[in-house]
Order: C-alpha cells, then structure tokens, then sequence
C-alpha cells in the first residue's frame, strides 16, 4: 500500500496565557490528518524576545520558530494572541508561509485604532481590558487538584471538555517552591501582552501586504468579535469566514469541531490563489 503523502506543516500560535499544550487535542487530529505540527510553547518567556508595543519581538519570536523547526511553507494558524502574530509574521515573511488561518482574532482597525492607542497612551484604557483582571489573578495553589477544582468552578472554564482542562492544568500549573503550585505562564507576561496590543495591523498590513491567503473562525458568543467588529477581518479575509458555536475560548470547548473546521480551511487555502 502505498505511503500517505504528507498534508503539510502547521506552525501554530497559542491565545495569551494558555500554553501550546492546552491544544493537544486539537494537535492530535491534525496530525492524524497527516500534518506536522510545531508550536511555541509560551510567548512572552523568552528574555530573547520580550513583550514590547505592537508585539514586533513576538513576531520576530515566531518567524525564527518557523525558520528553524518548518522545512516547507507552513500553515500559521493562531488562536486570539496567536492569529495575529500569524498574521503578522506571515505578512513579514511570506516565503515561510503557506496561508493564515486566525482563530477567534478580529482585526482592529477604522475608529477603533485611535481609541486604543489614546487608551495606551493614557493607561486610561487599562480598566476596561482583561489587563485588569490579569494583573489580579490567582496564581498559587496547594496542590495540583486544588488548582484543577478552582479553574472548574469558573463558569468559563466550566464550559470546556474535560480533557481539555485536564491539558491545561498539566502544562499551565507547575510546582512552585518551597511548596504548592504555581501558574506557568506568569500573569505579569499575560499583563503585559494585553497592554501592549498591537491596535493598528491594517496601517501594518499597508506597509507589509499580505501575499498568502487568510481564513478566519468565530465564536458566535465571543465578546472580542462583538467588541471589535468584523470589518478589518472581513477584508483581509475575502469571505473565508466561518463560525463554530461558542465563546472566544470556543477552542477548548469544542475542540473536536474546531480541529474540523481547521481541517477545511487548510484544504480551501492549500487551493488558494497566491499573490506574486
């Protein structure tokens, strides 16, 4: 019988805060569908490439990742944080790229932009963004079930497949000394990361233009799609838009139809136009 030809490589790219291995189910059907998959564990924690406005040393971050661990053009593909730097480092490099596909990563531009850099600028923007509640959030427990109860009570994390609690308590607590257990992905790289939002990708995307296709999926529910709007996205995206059910964290709480709907878009941008 003869070998499966390989489908491609994925480069993929977490939401902040929640480790690359919080995705392992999604992963797994990837590969089984005959991709390879490479994904940066944590952003943020590598003093190499820090958080800094607009997120530049991120995309550096991931555009090094794809050149040392892809042998081919990849598909990068993002969750939330992570579809824009998709977008970004794919901008930036297209010869690395295949296509982008972002999850749950609406573009902001048009009123928005200046809103947001005023906010920045002022810190007056702060309280209102999850920066507020991440600055605060609880990051030590006594052991790794007292973690796992306190994350299940939250009605947004009660929302996700168990499995996928599971995955993320394994990669996103760690032990901490002198005893008891820590968050991994430390709340002030979280913090930092959602001051530094990078608010103007179209002025980006005019001086870098995008060369690959680009596919995006929504939560129906996802506060970040109703607060940004959809029409940045939808211009860049040229109607390879679809929608699963679900939050912003849709991901984690439908990940077997998420890696489907994953799975069609990377067919439909493999037969996608390339711009020369």
């Amino acid at each position: 019988m003869p070998k499966k030809k390989p489908a491609g490589t994925i480069v993929f790219s977490h939401a902040n805060s929640f480790p690359a291995g919080t995705y392992r189910v999604l992963f797994e059907a990837w590969r089984a569908a005959g991709y390879t998959v490479h994904a940066i564990e944590k952003y943020g924690h590598d003093p190499e490439y820090p958080v800094t406005q607009h997120w530049p040393r991120l995309r550096d971050q991931l555009i090094h990742f794809a050149e040392a661990h892809a042998t081919e053009p990849a598909f990068f593909v993002g969750h939330s944080l992570g579809g824009f730097l998709s977008l970004l480092a794919a901008a930036r490099r297209p010869d690395l790229a295949r296509g982008v596909l972002m999850i749950d990563s609406p573009i902001i531009g048009g009123l928005l932009t200046p809103t947001l850099q005023f906010a920045k600028l002022t810190g007056w923007g702060e309280r209102f963004s999850p920066a507020a509640v991440s600055k605060g959030r609880r990051k030590h427990w006594p052991t790794k079930e007292a973690a796992h109860a306190h994350f299940a009570g939250k009605a947004s994390f009660a929302r996700w497949e168990p499995e996928v609690l599971h995955d993320y308590i394994e990669c996103g607590i760690e032990p901490h000394e002198p005893e008891g257990y820590t968050l991994s992905f430390r709340r002030e790289v979280e913090t930092d990361i959602y001051k530094t939002l990078a608010h103007d990708i179209p002025s980006f995307l005019r001086r870098h233009p995008l060369k690959r296709p680009l596919a995006f999926i929504g939560g129906t529910q996802s506060t970040e799609v109703k607060q940004v709007g959809m029409a940045a996205t939808e211009r860049v995206a040229q109607r390879r838009i679809s929608w699963i059910e679900g939050s912003h964290l849709f991901p984690f709480e439908r990940p077997q139809e998420t890696s489907a709907e994953v799975l069609k878009w990377l067919k439909a941008l493999a037969e996608a136009p390339v711009a020369a």
